[in-house]
């Protein structure tokens, strides 16, 4: 799958899901801060992830996920494993 497609896929869920604001949306954006992803939206994220992109998210693989470009970079490296 190529990045551009992980970004758009993530983009879109982001807004439609997780009803972030599209102006926040960028690659340096943090999770947590910038965004307002709680508890509750990882949980949403867990199974969003796993219908989009077919695989289960590891919590202990989400340790150094920081920004929105970290979170595409995994997703790339697990679709693309």
């Amino acid at each position: 799958m190529e990045r551009t497609e992980i970004e758009e896929k993530v983009r879109e869920f982001l807004i439609d899901d997780l009803e972030v604001e599209e102006e926040k949306i960028a690659p340096e954006a943090l999770l947590k801060d910038d965004l307002g992803i709680d508890s509750l939206d990882f949980v949403d994220i867990v199974v969003i992830v796993e219908k989009k992109f077919g695989f289960k998210i590891k919590p202990e693989e989400m340790a150094g996920v920081k920004t929105l470009k970290d979170f595409c970079d995994y997703i790339e490296t697990k679709v693309n494993a």
